[in-house]
C-alpha cells in the first residue's frame, strides 16, 4: 500500500460515504474533501466536514498509520494546526496537536471500495515491466489519445529547460543554443555529451565570422577537439594545423581538454570525424541557418536545410591521415529525422515560448511526419500493442515510460486512473 494510493481514494472520493464514523465513533460526513495541494503542509486544503453534528473547516492530512504523524514532526510543526481531520490506512495511536488537542481519525481502510481496492492492487503486483503491461492494451483508445498529447508537451517542457539554461549562460544568443544543441545531437549518445561542452568552449562570434571558409571551421573544431595535437603527412591536415594555430592567436583561444572521443562502438558514418566534417559544411553552407530552421514549417524544408555533406577530404577519409575508398557522406533521412526530434523541435518550442507565441501545431504537425525511434522502450510498448505511428508516438511513450512508468507514477497517470475506475 501507497500513501498516493489514499490520496487518490479521497481526492476522488472512492470510498463509501453512507456511515462514515472516526474511530472514535462519531459521525462523520464529508461536504468538501480539499485542495490537493502537492506541496509542503497538510496534504488537502480547506475542507468541510461535519463531525458529531458539528460543521468543521480546515486542512486533512493522510498517511499510512496515524503514528506517521510523530515520525514526521506533524506535532511540532505549526503548518499542521488547523487540522481537522486525520485519513490514515491503519490506525495504530492516538493523535494530538501541538496544543495537546485530539485529532479526529478516520480508517479508510473500513470504507474503500473493494473494487477500487482490488484493481489497484492488481494494477502494482510485480509485472515483468510496468505495471499495467497487462491492461494497457484495452485502455480506451481516445483516452491515451488525449494522454499522448500531454506527454509530449510534457517532454518538450522538459527538454527546453536545457535550453533555457543555455541562453542565460550565452547571454541569450539563440544561434550559439542552436549551435550547442546541433552539435550535441551530431555526437549522438556516445560522443553527443563531449560534443556539447567542445560547442560551449567555442564562442559563438568566432563561428560566424570564420564560416565563410570550411576549413578554418574544420581547424576550429578539430583543433577543440585536440585531434590536431599530432604529426601528420597529410598536407591538407598541416594547413588545419596551420590554420588552428592561426585561429589561436587571433581569437585567443585556451586550450581545454575533454573526454576522448569514441570511434570504436560506430560505423564509420557515424565516426566523430564525419559529423565534425558534416556540421563544419553545414555552417558554411548556410550563413542564415538559425533563420532557416525558425522558419520552416515542413519536414521536407527542414531535409532541405540539412541537404549537405562533408568537404572533398573526408570522402576519401573516415579519421585523419588514414585514406579509404572515396564515397559521399551526406546527411542521411534517418540521421536528419533524429535531429528534427531532437534538436529542431524542442529548440522551436523554447524558442517559441520566449517570444510568447503558440507553435504547437506545426511542432506536432513536423512530429507526425517523421518516423518513430527505434529503441528497446518502443520495442516493447509494441509488443503490448502500444505501437508508434510516427515520432508523436514514440516521444509521447518515451516521456511516460521515465517520467511516470519508471518512478512508479501511476496515480497520477490518465491510464493508471481509467484502470483504477
Amino acid at each position: 500500500m501507497k500513501e498516493d494510493f489514499l490520496h487518490y481514494v479521497w481526492n476522488y472520493k472512492k470510498f463509501d460515504f453512507s456511515n462514515l464514523k472516526t474511530v472514535c465513533k462519531k459521525d462523520l460526513s464529508v461536504i468538501d474533501t480539499g485542495k490537493y495541494l502537492q506541496s509542503s503542509g497538510a496534504d488537502f486544503f480547506n475542507a468541510q466536514l461535519m463531525i458529531d453534528g458539528l460543521r468543521w473547516a480546515g486542512n486533512v492530512e493522510i498517511h499510512l498509520k496515524s503514528s506517521d504523524w510523530y515520525v514526521h514532526n506533524h506535532h511540532t510543526d505549526p503548518n499542521y494546526d488547523n487540522v481537522i481531520l486525520h485519513v490514515v490506512w491503519d490506525y495504530d495511536v492516538d493523535v494530538y496537536r501541538k496544543n495537546n488537542t485530539e485529532i479526529p481519525v478516520l480508517q479508510l481502510k473500513d470504507y474503500i471500495k473493494k473494487d477500487v481496492n482490488d484493481s489497484y492492487m492488481d494494477l502494482v503486483k510485480n509485472k515483468s515491466w510496468i505495471f499495467c503491461e497487462n491492461q494497457l492494451p484495452f485502455v480506451d483508445k481516445q483516452l491515451f489519445s488525449e494522454w499522448k498529447n500531454i506527454l509530449f508537451t510534457e517532454r518538450l517542457l522538459q527538454k527546453s529547460l536545457v535550453i533555457e539554461e543555455l541562453l542565460k549562460e550565452n547571454q541569450n544568443d539563440w544561434e550559439a543554443v542552436l549551435f550547442c544543441m546541433l552539435f550535441k545531437n551530431f555526437g549522438l549518445n556516445t560522443n553527443g555529451n563531449s560534443f556539447f561542452e567542445i560547442a560551449k568552449s567555442i564562442p559563438f562570434p568566432i563561428v560566424r565570422k570564420e564560416s565563410f571558409e570550411v576549413e578554418n571551421l574544420e581547424a576550429l573544431f578539430f583543433g577543440k577537439t585536440n585531434l590536431l595535437d599530432q604529426d601528420f603527412e597529410d598536407n591538407y591536415l598541416k594547413d588545419l594545423q596551420n590554420r588552428w594555430n592561426y585561429l589561436k592567436a587571433k581569437h585567443r583561444i585556451e586550450s581545454t581538454f575533454f573526454e576522448r572521443l569514441e570511434f570504436f562502438k560506430h560505423r564509420p558514418d557515424n565516426f566523430p570525424t564525419v559529423r565534425l566534417a558534416q556540421i563544419a559544411q553545414l555552417y558554411h553552407k548556410n550563413q542564415y541557418f538559425f533563420d532557416s530552421i525558425i522558419k520552416a514549417d515542413s519536414v521536407t524544408e527542414i531535409y532541405n536545410i540539412f541537404d549537405s555533406e562533408t568537404s572533398d577530404y573526408w570522402k576519401t577519409h573516415y579519421i585523419l591521415d588514414k585514406e579509404s575508398p572515396e564515397k559521399r557522406k551526406p546527411l542521411s533521412k534517418n540521421f536528419i529525422d533524429l535531429l528534427i526530434i531532437n534538436t529542431i523541435v524542442p529548440f522551436r518550442f523554447a524558442y517559441s515560448r520566449y517570444q510568447r507565441k503558440n507553435s504547437d501545431a506545426v511542432l506536432k504537425d513536423l512530429m507526425f511526419s517523421v518516423k518513430p525511434e527505434k529503441n528497446t522502450i518502443i520495442e516493447r510498448f509494441d509488443k503490448l500493442g502500444i505501437k508508434s505511428e510516427k515520432a508523436f508516438d514514440s516521444q509521447a511513450l518515451l516521456h511516460l515510460k521515465k517520467q511516470y512508468c519508471d518512478f512508479k507514477r501511476c496515480l497520477e497517470c490518465k491510464v493508471g486512473k481509467s484502470l483504477l475506475g
